[in-house]
């Protein structure tokens, strides 16, 4: 019998949505299902790595450009929106055709507007049902539910209750859409292993601003008095590995690669992403957040771990590396999913249940 085709796309933004839907992908190879994924640039080219014998699609980009500085961050999005929508139909037009093409039954987007069907059961993945844009909060948020409605279900990659990893962005105090928590997605297990490294170093998140953030931790890193491991976040055909001083580089990273290197790691220096609040949730790490400049999402989620005596962080321009040392004064994130998802009551939706 020819097994369910589901459509997996995530959304181009850096790497953490499509590192969350390694998972989801997981999942359903083990509970029958045939996993075909769909993106666009650095995000398409990881998942290709980690799943080198599934089929895989390109949808048309996004073409998001980013503010060299975080103060425009905004404005330069709100000046690209006509050129999104219209990414949006024409990965919407894209994901028609495939339908027919490569008999997809069903669709798993993990923020992407534009890939749903009404042939086929839709699924739309976020953790952000607040999109927080200063002032224009409640535009963005509006637009962004209007989207989501276009979907069967929304599914959160957070807990409904209180401790939760995402606050406000996952939280509504009233809604009519159709939303399911999930619990935290992570593709990496904490794992007993000896910490060989004093620090970890993840890079990940649009240009100028990864480039940038990589220059300045170079810069400030030099003299750090231990051993560090520094992942670019960079994504190309070939792993490059080189050691310098104190510091041992990687352009990037496979998921085991990077499981092993999270678990022999004391602490860890990264942005504030959603992904990576996560995965440091899921293998209880301490960690000391810079967030992305302008980006509205990151800054808060800092913030509040911040506020919780769980996490240290601060503004890239002002980042030392003697600021490390506020990290033993926090407690780290921990596990907050009471009880796990079940793939199959999720997957139900593909099966008609």
């Amino acid at each position: 019998m020819q097994k369910k085709r589901i459509l997996v796309a995530p959304l181009n933004w850096g790497l953490g949505h499509a590192t969350r839907c390694i998972p989801i992908i997981k999942a359903l190879e083990e509970n029958g299902f045939e996993p075909v994924i769909s993106s666009d640039g650095i995000a398409l080219a990881l998942l290709k790595k980690e799943f080198p014998e599934l089929t895989a699609l390109e949808l048309p980009s996004y073409k998001i450009q980013y503010a060299q500085n975080g103060e425009n961050f905004k404005w330069k999005l709100f000046k690209q929106i006509p050129n999104m929508f219209r990414a949006v139909r024409n990965e919407q037009k894209q994901t028609e055709k495939w339908l027919a093409e490569y008999q997809i039954d069903g669709i798993i987007s993990d923020n992407r507007l534009g890939v749903h069907s009404k042939k086929v059961p839709s699924v739309f993945i976020t953790h952000q049902l607040n999109v927080l844009t200063g002032n224009t909060s409640w535009f963005t948020t509006k637009i962004h539910h209007l989207f989501i409605k276009k979907f069967n279900i929304c599914w959160i990659p957070d807990v409904a209750g209180k401790p939760n990893l995402s606050g406000k962005l996952g939280h509504l105090a009233k809604t009519n859409l159709n939303i399911k928590y999930i619990g935290p997605l992570s593709r990496l297990h904490k794992k007993p292993m000896e910490e060989i490294y004093d620090l970890m170093v993840l890079l990940s998140g649009p240009e100028p601003q990864r480039t940038l953030l990589e220059n300045k931790l170079h810069e400030e890193l030099k003299n750090y008095d231990g051993k560090i491991v520094f992942i670019r976040g960079v994504v190309e055909n070939e792993q490059k590995i080189t050691s310098r001083f104190n510091i041992t580089s990687y352009n990037f990273m496979n998921s085991a690669e990077l499981e092993t290197a999270f678990n022999q790691s004391k602490m860890v220096l990264c942005r504030s992403g959603y992904t990576t609040i996560m995965d440091l949730a899921q293998l209880g790490k301490k960690a000391f957040f810079i967030p992305t400049p302008g980006q509205y999402e990151q800054e808060y989620l800092a913030k509040k771990l911040n506020k919780k005596g769980l996490v240290p962080c601060c503004k890239q321009d002002d980042f030392k590396a003697a600021r490390l040392l506020q990290a033993d004064l926090y407690k780290g994130l921990q596990n907050v999913a009471k009880e796990t998802v079940t793939w199959q009551e999720l997957f139900g939706l593909f099966e008609g249940k």
